[in-house]
Formats: C-alpha cells, sequence, structure tokens
C-alpha cells in the first residue's frame, strides 16, 4: 500500500495494489514449491510471515558471500543466504547445481535453474493439454463485433499468417511487448488500442533500478564458480521518511562479469584500457574483484512509456516499439544511497580498493514493469486484481506490465505468484461460464 504509507510523491503515478500481501502469500508459495527455490526461512529478519518454509536448503556460500558477511557484522547489518531459483538438492526428477559458473546468459545443462522452461512447461505439455508452438510471433489480438477477444493472428517461423480461434487470450509477452501488441490491436471499438479506454496502456513504465560497486581484495577469490548470489543484505528495503526521498532496496554480493565483460568494464576507472597494463590488470584482478549489487525502487512515471514507433518496423514488417524514459530525482537519491552503503560494505569487508558506476538512466535491463497497471477503477488502470482488462472480458495481461509499483528486489517470484493466481481465477471464471462463449 506505498501509496497509503508515504502519501503522494511529486511528479509520479504512486498509487496503492488492489490486492495486499495476504492476498499473494499463498500464491508466492505455491510458486517456491512448483518452480523449486533454495533458501533458509527466518534468515532474514525483515521478512513478512510466511505460511512454509523454502521447499530447498540454501545453496553454499560463496567467496562474495563470506566477504558481504563479515562487512555486514561489523556495520550491524543482517546479512542472510540468498533465495535462489536454483537446485540445492534433486528435486522432482531434476539434479541439483554442480557449480559449473554460468548461471548468467546461459540455459542449464543439468535442469537446476528453476526456468519455467525446465521446470513447469514439461508438466503441462505431459497433460497432453499443452502445445507449444515455439518461433511463432502474434501479431494481433482479434475481436468480434461484440468487443470480445476471439483469438490472434501469428507468424509460423516461415512468416506465414495463421490466425487461432480463442475463448480467452491470455498475454505474457512483458513489460514492454504486451502493451505494444495492444496497440496493435487497434480496430474501430478500439482506436486506441486494445483495452485502452483509460489511455494507460504502455504509461508508468518502470524498470529494475540499482548501482554498481565493485573492490578488489588481496587474495584470489574463485568467485566465477558456482551461482551468481549467495548472501543478501535488506537492512534499507524499506523506504524512510528521514533521508528525505522515496526509495528502498536490497544489496548483493555477486560474480557479475565473465572475462570478455570484466575487460570492458570490471577495471577500476585508473587502470589503462590499451597496453602491458591493461593486461596487468586483468591478469591480477579478475580473480580478486567482487561487486556489489543493489536492487532499487523505480517510481512510476506517466511520461515513461512504451508506444509504437511511426517509422521504424521489426523483421515482420510491424512498428517497431519505441521506449521513452527518465528517472525520477528520488530515484536518482535512491541509486546514490545505496552506492554509498555499498562502498561503505566494501570498505568494511576488507577491500583494497573500491569504486562505484556512476549513477545515470538504465541503457538496459531485463526486468520491465508497470505498463498495463492492474486497479479497481477503469479509468486509472488496465487491469483488475485477478488481471483481466477492465474493457474486455475474455483477455488478460499477466506478466509484469501490471505492476502498480516496481518492488524494492527482483520481481520474478511476485510476478509467478501473480501468474497462479490469475489462473485460479481463470479456471473459476470458465467452469461458472463468466468467460464469454
Amino acid at each position: 500500500m506505498e501509496r497509503s504509507r508515504w502519501g503522494a510523491v511529486e511528479g509520479t503515478g504512486l498509487a496503492d495494489w488492489p490486492i495486499t500481501y495476504d492476498d499473494l502469500e499463498p500464491y508466492y508459495t505455491k510458486a517456491e514449491w512448483e518452480l523449486g527455490i533454495s533458501g533458509l526461512a527466518g534468515a532474514n529478519p525483515f521478512d513478512p510471515p510466511r505460511s512454509k518454509p523454502y521447499p530447498l536448503p540454501p545453496l553454499p556460500i560463496k567467496s562474495s558471500g563470506v566477504l558481504l558477511e563479515r562487512g555486514a557484522r561489523k556495520l550491524g547489518w543482517h546479512a542472510y543466504p540468498a533465495p535462489t531459483a536454483i537446485l540445492s538438492q534433486p528435486y522432482r526428477g531434476r539434479s541439483a547445481c554442480a557449480h559449473c559458473g554460468f548461471c548468467e546468459f546461459f540455459g542449464c545443462e543439468w535442469g537446476a535453474k528453476s526456468s519455467t522452461l525446465a521446470s513447469v512447461i514439461p508438466i503441462a505439455e505431459k497433460t497432453g493439454r499443452c502445445e507449444i508452438r515455439p518461433n511463432s510471433y502474434v501479431r494481433k489480438i482479434s475481436t468480434d463485433t461484440r468487443g470480445r477477444v476471439d483469438g490472434v493472428l501469428y507468424f509460423d517461423p516461415q512468416k506465414q499468417e495463421h490466425f487461432q480461434k480463442a475463448k480467452a487470450v491470455v498475454v505474457c509477452a512483458n513489460g514492454a511487448e504486451t502493451p505494444r501488441l495492444l496497440l496493435m490491436s487497434k480496430s474501430n471499438l478500439f482506436p486506441q488500442g486494445l483495452a485502452n479506454s483509460s489511455g494507460l496502456v504502455g504509461k508508468f513504465f518502470m524498470l529494475d533500478s540499482g548501482s554498481l560497486t565493485l573492490g578488489t581484495f588481496e587474495y584470489p577469490l574463485n568467485d566465477f564458480k558456482s551461482v551468481r548470489v549467495t548472501r543478501v543484505v535488506q537492512d534499507f528495503y524499506d523506504s524512510d521518511p528521514k533521508r528525505g526521498f522515496y526509495g528502498g532496496g536490497g544489496i548483493d554480493a555477486r560474480f557479475e562479469f565473465y572475462p570478455i565483460g570484466f575487460a570492458l568494464t570490471g577495471l577500476s576507472p585508473d587502470v589503462p584500457r590499451w597496453g602491458a597494463g591493461f593486461k596487468k590488470a586483468l591478469k591480477e584482478n579478475f580473480n580478486r574483484t567482487v561487486t556489489v549489487f543493489s536492487h532499487t525502487t523505480c517510481l512510476p512515471l506517466e511520461s515513461n512509456n512504451i508506444t509504437l514507433d511511426p517509422d521504424t518496423k521489426d523483421a515482420w514488417g510491424l512498428p517497431a516499439l519505441r521506449v521513452t524514459y527518465k528517472s525520477h530525482a528520488d530515484d536518482f537519491k535512491t541509486m546514490n544511497f545505496f552506492n554509498d552503503r555499498s562502498l561503505e560494505l566494501l570498505d568494511a569487508a576488507g577491500a583494497l580498493k573500491k569504486w562505484a558506476f556512476p549513477v545515470e538512466d538504465a541503457a538496459a535491463t531485463v526486468h520491465l514493469m508497470g505498463t498495463c497497471r492492474m486497479g479497481n477503477d477503469p479509468k486509472s488502470s488496465v487491469v483488475d486484481k485477478y488481471h483481466r482488462a477492465h474493457d474486455v472480458p475474455n483477455l488478460f495481461m499477466v506478466d509484469g506490465s501490471s505492476f502498480v509499483t516496481s518492488g524494492r528486489n527482483q520481481p520474478t517470484c511476485t510476478i509467478q505468484a501473480l501468474a497462479y493466481r490469475a489462473a485460479d481465477q481463470i479456471v473459476r471464471m470458465a467452469k461458472s461460464g463468466s468467460i464469454p462463449a
């Protein structure tokens, strides 16, 4: 209840969610147990109540986690095992993590990463009621004369167009492609785009904001092995009026860069970027550097949006999406605050040298939120609290686009919990006949 707790933040669309943690907690638990999450319940003193422990124990601690714990202990902060969607033990026919070190940007040949591809999609396919059509590309959601969804038009891998009839459509294309598809699905009945009577489709675009600091240590760390993160600090998770701005988040120590990435961006600013000095720094520092990363809030601004580019087309000849984004002043203050805390942490952990990346507007992100926000009022939201479009009774948007606020940490488990909750409602509606035939 961010707006109710903190009041208005000038220049933003900060609002309350139409659901509470208590509404969502059973679905967090369901997601954790269905997908397979490793963690230690009760280890984070700032966690809200939970109905069940994690299904698996935490993964082994790495050097970066040991250093974070050391620094946090000196500062009086609370480091705890990172809840991770990677199996610490065999689970439901999948192998445990082999600690190969290739989690970031790679699929997992062991099946230990609890992606939907490894965990729940195979189960869905085995039911005989789920068909995957890979490399298909939906270009438009079709509606009938009553304004109800009746199917989708899509291209197959050969770019041949097909029509798939449907009693209901669930869009899960993320916070950028979902609004893009709705805007491309405009018609005489929906001239502003499908489900867009509020004019808010694509607006209030939010990112997973954050800040990045690095430190070098005396001894080799071998942090390139195993998973990315093993310890987290959330002492500054909530917003605090004493700071003078809205925002909070979490801090973790991690392995961030493979060798090429480290060579491009992982060295301190005073190191030469060419020649013998550059090579010497790479050799000495790659295995002695720890990254401290902060996930922080991103305020919802109506001016931050996803729209259709009037000129640029994609490979299918459809309008490319256009992103307009600028961080709110409080977001910059939050990121700088976390940079300062991260430098404190590195210092307390014994770093020989430490530095921070300059805080600036994001140039890239993986978590996209807010562009079809949920709410009770059709004038100020796109979907209701069960992700059904206010304007179209058999259309659902179930991904990060429904977020009213960004949260203060990675949003993946929240997206999954919301999806399980929406799925329960869709089943109830189908059984009761309230999804129009």
